[in-house]
Parts: C-alpha cells; sequence; structure tokens
C-alpha cells in the first residue's frame, strides 16, 4: 500500500551510499507548495570572520543523512507519516557578494512561507539566520531558542561591518524581527572581547544561559526555563553545532572547550516538543575542520531531532 507522504528511501533496498544524495534520502521538489517542512541547504560562509568552511556543510549533512531512518527511538515520532517533507535544494548565494547574497537567501526564504512551507535549514554560517528572520517574521517578531557557545548579538567587526556571523540577532532585535524577551541562549561560554560584550543581551531583556548554568542546573531546569521565556507564541529554534564541545563537534568554525555532550544537545531538542514552532536551523558544521564526517553526522542527527518535532508541532496545529 502506497505511503500518503514522501518517504525516505528504503536502506533495505538502495544502500546508504547509493542514489543521489538528499537531506534524509527524501524526494528532491522545487514547488514548496507541495511540502509541509522545507529541507533547506544555505551554502555560504560570508559572514564567517576566521576560520571558513561552512559552505560546504549542508554537502556533507546530505551525506551523513542518509543514517537517519524513518522513526525517532525514544518519542516513537514518525515524522514522514505526519506530514509532507522534502529537501526543496540549497537557497541561491553569491560567495562574493554579501548584501547580495542576504537578499537572495531571504528571498527564497519568502517563496518558501508564502507557499507556507516550514523551514528546517542547514547551514551555513550563522549569519545565513538573519535573512531567514527576514522572511519569516517580516510582519511580526518571533522567539528563540538560541543553542550556541557565543551571543551573536556584537555591533561591529573590522570597523563599520554590521553583518558577521558575530551578529546575526543583534540585527533581528533591531529591525524588530526578534523578540528578545522572548529569546532565550543557551551554552553561552568562552573569553570574550571585553567586559561590556554582553551588555546588549541583558539590556533589551534576552535571557542568557552559560554553560555554567547550565552544567549546574541540568537540561530539565533548563528546558523548564526555555520554556517558560518563549511561551506559546511563535518560536524558531537556531542550533550552532559549536554550542557542542569540540571533542563532539571538531568541525565548526570557532569551537570552545567545556561544552554540551552530544546526548545533551538531543534530549534539548526533544524537551521542545509542543512549542509553537515557525522553523529551524542547524548552522556552522565546517567539513575542512572536521574529523571522519564526525560533525556532520552530528548536524543530521540533530536535524533529524528537530524534524521530529517540527512534524508533529504541524500536525498538532492543522
Amino acid at each position: 500500500m502506497s505511503k500518503p507522504f514522501p518517504q525516505p528511501v528504503d536502506a533495505a533496498l538502495v544502500p546508504r551510499f547509493a542514489g543521489i544524495p538528499s537531506f534524509m534520502r527524501l524526494p528532491l521538489f522545487n514547488d514548496p507548495a507541495q511540502v509541509q517542512i522545507a529541507l533547506v541547504g544555505v551554502p555560504w560562509d560570508g559572514g564567517t570572520t576566521n576560520r571558513a568552511g561552512a559552505r560546504h556543510g549542508p554537502r556533507e549533512v546530505r551525506n551523513q543523512s542518509s543514517l537517519m531512518r524513518k522513526v525517532h527511538h525514544v518519542s516513537r515520532i514518525a515524522p514522514y507519516d505526519l506530514v509532507r517533507v522534502g529537501d526543496l535544494g540549497d537557497a541561491p548565494v553569491n560567495p562574493i557578494d554579501l548584501l547580495d547574497s542576504l537578499k537572495q537567501i531571504e528571498g527564497f526564504f519568502s517563496q518558501l512561507h508564502q507557499a507556507g512551507a516550514v523551514p528546517l535549514a542547514v547551514g551555513g554560517d550563522h549569519l545565513v539566520t538573519l535573512p531567514i528572520f527576514r522572511a519569516l517574521a517580516r510582519h511580526r517578531p518571533i522567539g528563540m531558542v538560541h543553542f550556541d557557545a557565543h551571543s551573536d548579538t556584537n555591533d561591529r567587526y573590522f570597523g563599520d561591518n554590521l553583518y558577521t556571523h558575530g551578529t546575526p540577532f543583534r540585527r533581528a532585535i533591531e529591525e524588530g524581527l526578534l523578540d528578545p524577551k522572548r529569546t532565550v541562549q543557551i551554552g553561552i561560554r568562552g573569553s570574550i572581547y571585553s567586559a561590556d560584550d554582553e551588555a546588549f543581551a541583558r539590556d533589551c531583556g534576552i535571557r542568557v544561559i552559560h554553560m555554567e548554568e547550565f552544567a549546574d542546573i541540568g537540561v530539565e531546569a533548563t528546558l523548564a526555563e526555555a520554556r517558560r521565556v518563549v511561551g506559546d507564541g511563535p518560536t524558531y529554534i537556531s542550533f550552532d553545532v559549536d554550542v557542542l564541545d569540540p571533542a563532539f563537534a571538531p568541525g565548526t568554525g570557532t569551537p570552545e572547550i567545556g561544552g554540551m555532550n552530544t546526548l545533551q544537545a538531543q534530549q534539548m531538542i526533544r524537551g521542545l516538543r509542543g512549542l509553537n514552532l515557525v522553523g529551524a536551523d542547524v548552522v556552522e558544521v565546517s567539513p575542512p575542520f572536521d574529523v571522519g564526517g564526525a560533525t556532520a553526522l552530528v548536524g543530521a542527527t540533530l536535524m533529524f531531532e528537530l524534524l521530529c518535532i517540527l512534524a508533529e508541532s504541524i500536525a498538532q496545529g492543522s
């Protein structure tokens, strides 16, 4: 009997190393109106200030996503039986023009949003989240659960450059896209440029949970705080893989020791079930710094975790 929604290629019939690579081995689509969740690559790292390479992230995450199966082993969520999911390819980018890339990425995600498709994106550096927000939050600000080693609320780099992977959420708040009082940042750590680096985040009302606090209070209490902050309003989840300790995710542009382990990351995403989700991303997978595809596998696995809670959220809201 045929399945009502698109299904991944069956690894028992076609080996994982064969066929055209797509996210989760799902069919490729050109029309976002044909899916409810659009899996999208954003192969761009023009906002990177040091170790470039995240532009290659989507391709390697696609490769490693062939290891994902159909049903979540803990929640028993079967996303492909709940909603229509497909690979919508990559957002267009301009590797030598930052501002043009921001416009092209925004335009691509605006088309998805207008068609009613909820995006699950893979970057790319963290600046790619800004044009996604411009597409999703043009008419009302959204909240965010943000996993990261860095707050990404800096102002300027190298003179008057406003757009880098360290500035997206400051710009998003300034543009009225992100509600700081419905934003929680989890896992923040590492040395900072100056003692007042976190003043903007603190003063505008972002709830910052440093890695040290996370280690003290644990997963469940952190989840309770995150859910309190974002409430029942529209919420986006952004997962920078550098929130993980580099022992688990070496392939990233700005590693910081003392981070989460992969199980904690999975538990955190699973614990966000039931939120009013409008999209999600996994960013900063940088294959040139990876070891044996380990970080790309982390990216693919966390993408599946996000897909499960997105699918359930959409199915319950439909």
